[in-house]
């Protein structure tokens, strides 16, 4: 039986799997904005059209975003801090993008919640990061 993969002694094998299912999460944001050009009949490299087709782009655009912060928290907490911590948060980081796009296709005005979500995730993942540094 191959051995466990690790980096340094621990295993994340559950902080990988939420990094996959992070990018099927971006993938479906990305396939709706395609889908969208294809609707509102907005060509590439065009980021302006319809206020629905900037809806779409903008969640795309600010998961990008959002994805600079929570990609590296995720992978730091499961290093310092515990895998299935970093894990849980990662995945409630997924379900706030979910709640904000859905929110923010039907209204802009709708995102907020979902932003709060993940934003709170990312924060937590920071915070038990920096905690377990200065406890270790």
């Amino acid at each position: 039986m191959p051995k466990k993969p690790t980096y340094k002694g621990v295993y994340m094998k559950w902080t990988a799997w939420t990094t996959l299912a992070s990018l099927v999460m971006y993938f479906w944001i990305f396939a709706n904005v395609a889908r969208a050009r294809s609707k509102y009949k907005v060509p590439a490299p065009a980021m302006d059209g319809p206020v629905e087709f900037q809806s779409i782009m903008r969640v795309q655009s600010n998961t990008v975003e959002q994805m600079v912060i929570f990609l590296p928290a995720l992978w730091l907490c499961a290093y310092f801090f515990k895998d299935s911590w970093a894990a849980l948060c990662g995945a409630i980081w997924i379900a706030g993008r979910i709640v904000y796009a859905l929110g923010y296709y039907k209204a802009p005005a709708r995102r907020g919640l979902g932003f709060g979500i993940s934003m709170l995730a990312s924060v937590a993942l920071m915070i038990a990061t920096a905690i377990s540094l200065i406890l270790h």
